[in-house]
């Protein structure tokens, strides 16, 4: 399916972004994974590699770092002749009450929510660009992994998680619009619950997933299936937005 891609991927470490390093790496592409903790990036890419064909490289990088991450995706582009996919998933999460937030926190989820996301997209646009007009898959592919707070704020306490959400669904979707004529698609994948380290760290206030109901809750690898769905396509499909809940999520 992706034979002779490359795709970045950005929270590559563990949870959703080494799902979808799995996966993307299954199906046939190079992985390049980015992600600030080496140890678990060195670990990832030798599980990949000790595969029939699966080729990975780790690049130790802290998204919020632009022009750290302009080293890497050059690097990755050179190395691995070119991109052709990036999946913004890098992420952090703050919830509680804004009258007692620290204003540093808002500040640090914001620089991994959104400009991380601005980052690496600037950083991989030209690769990408390249990539849709001179390669016989004739597309390339921006994938961001947003949240169902991306769609409507779920409640109190969610403030500025759900305002880098709604920034990161608008960039997509200006992306779409401007991208389009270069033949590179742009989409989001909107979870509900996934069983992740933001849901299981026991924080107040936020998302709880150790306690998943009768049917259970979203696994990375549920959304590794939407991105592998959505950079899978035929190139004249765009599928630019999936939203995916677990079966008995109410929010």
């Amino acid at each position: 399916m992706l034979n002779n891609t490359t795709a970045v991927i950005t929270g590559a470490s563990s949870g959703i972004g080494a799902a979808v390093a799995q996966a993307l790496a299954a199906g046939g592409s190079t992985v390049a994974l980015l992600a600030r903790r080496r140890d678990r990036l060195t670990q990832l890419a030798d599980t990949i590699n000790a595969r029939a064909g699966g080729r990975a490289r780790p690049y130790e990088v802290d998204v919020t770092d632009s022009e750290a991450v302009r080293t890497a995706i050059d690097a990755a582009a050179n190395e691995c002749d070119g991109i052709d996919v990036l999946v913004n998933n890098a992420g952090s999460g703050t919830w509680g009450p804004a009258r007692t937030a620290e204003l540093a926190v808002w500040h640090n989820v914001m620089a991994v929510n959104f400009n991380g996301v601005l980052n690496t997209t600037h950083a991989a646009l030209p690769h990408l660009t390249r990539a849709a007009a001179t390669r016989d898959r004739g597309v390339a592919d921006i994938v961001t992994i947003s949240s169902i707070a991306g769609r409507k704020v779920p409640g109190p306490n969610s403030n500025v998680y759900a305002a880098t959400k709604h920034a990161v669904g608008a960039f997509s979707e200006s992306l779409r619009q401007e991208l389009a004529e270069y033949h590179v698609r742009a989409g989001l994948v909107e979870p509900g619950v996934v069983v992740t380290e933001l849901t299981t760290s026991g924080r107040d206030y936020a998302p709880d997933a150790t306690k998943p109901t009768g049917y259970g809750l979203l696994q990375p690898d549920d959304i590794a299936d939407a991105v592998m769905f959505m950079v899978t396509r035929p190139r004249h499909i765009a599928i630019n937005e999936i939203l995916v809940r677990p079966t008995e999520q109410t929010i």
